[in-house]
């Protein structure tokens, strides 16, 4: 048991539904079989008000100070805070935004110091986690400036397709204007290589979506697609990579093109979830791609009214969680194999 990944999971925001999908999650004991989670929070400050008779057996934590203390078998909790502060559900306060930040930087500072094998997160508030410390749109961007990636990218992933944004958490009057070529290469070798890192596909298939409706209808709704986008596409057929757009997202998406392809890469935030939320809202994971470490969330917010009613489901972030320690496993996998083998990635690697 010793050799399980150890994930760490942060609360997110207290006022939201992050301690309720948790507590849902870690009830069922099967999941000590494939990992050991570490939530970053004070047990009876996150779980004590939850319904008891929802339970088979009692959920309890080794609740411990350092994460060089935590035990596989049971859950772990590790103190965040010293605060005895008070909580109501769906109302976001200055205080669960503070616990919200607390709970991120020691779970990242333990994944950065080795003692986390993945990470896990509860959603956040973007509004309330802000702070003079802490001026980041999201997780996304935070976890990438702490680990010093120089580029990440939101990999949203289910069974049934993964979609991947060139542009993330930004006002949509900006998407045009951050959309460069050097943009658009870095994101596209970040996905080709976690398809291959990652998920295991040797010789991953990538769709790239047009940015205009109808992909610019050959430049009378728009010019990106052929003065940016498609030569872009043109240069990594070149190199090998079975690269392919730009396709109207409309048609893409509504006829299930999505389905010839490994990956889609989405231009901008909504041109993306959209359509995958609505087809995998339950199950879909959101994976960070591109940096050093892994990190997992589900792929929904904090759902303010649902909180204290016991009734959110924790279907996503369960995902995420198993997610994150099939991710720890094809990682070694791929380490324990570069050394015997050519070229950047597996030969024999499972394609989808």
């Amino acid at each position: 048991m010793s050799n399980l990944p150890r994930l760490g999971i942060s609360v997110g925001d207290l006022a939201g539904i992050g301690p309720e999908i948790i507590y849902k999650t870690l009830l069922d004991s099967r999941l000590l079989k494939y990992c050991t989670p570490v939530v970053y929070g004070t047990a009876t400050v996150l779980f004590d008000d939850f319904p008891v008779e929802k339970q088979a057996e009692p959920l309890t934590f080794r609740q411990v100070r350092a994460a060089a203390d935590i035990a596989a078998g049971k859950p772990n909790a590790v103190t965040c805070w010293e605060d005895d502060f008070t909580l109501t559900p769906g109302q976001p306060s200055e205080a669960s935004g503070r616990a919200a930040r607390q709970s991120l930087l020691a779970a990242a500072r333990d994944l950065k110091d080795g003692l986390l094998d993945a990470l896990v997160t509860a959603p956040i508030s973007k509004e309330n986690t802000q702070a003079d410390d802490f001026r980041y749109p999201g997780h996304t961007e935070f976890l990438t400036s702490f680990f010093g990636a120089p580029e990440s990218l939101m990999l949203l992933a289910s069974e049934e397709l993964r979609v991947a944004t060139a542009t993330g958490h930004i006002a949509l009057r900006e998407v045009s204007t951050r959309l460069t070529k050097e943009l658009l290469i870095a994101k596209l070798r970040i996905l080709i290589k976690s398809l291959k890192l990652d998920f295991g596909i040797d010789k991953p298939r990538v769709a790239v979506l047009g940015l205009n409706p109808h992909a610019g209808e050959n430049g009378l709704l728009g010019t990106e697609e052929a003065d940016l986008i498609n030569p872009v596409i043109k240069q990594f057929q070149q190199e090998g990579h079975l690269v392919y757009g730009t396709f109207p997202a409309d048609g893409y998406f509504g006829t299930g093109q999505f389905r010839k392809f490994d990956a889609t890469l989405a231009l901008y935030h909504d041109q993306g979830l959209i359509p995958f939320k609505t087809l995998a809202f339950e199950r879909g994971v959101n994976f960070t791609a591109g940096l050093p470490v892994i990190r997992t969330s589900p792929d929904h917010g904090t759902a303010y009214s649902l909180a204290g009613q016991f009734k959110a489901d924790e279907t996503s972030f369960r995902e995420a969680v198993y997610m994150a320690c099939d991710l720890v496993q094809q990682r070694n996998k791929y380490a324990d194999l570069k050394p015997l083998i050519p070229g950047p990635a597996p030969r024999g690697g499972r394609h989808e």
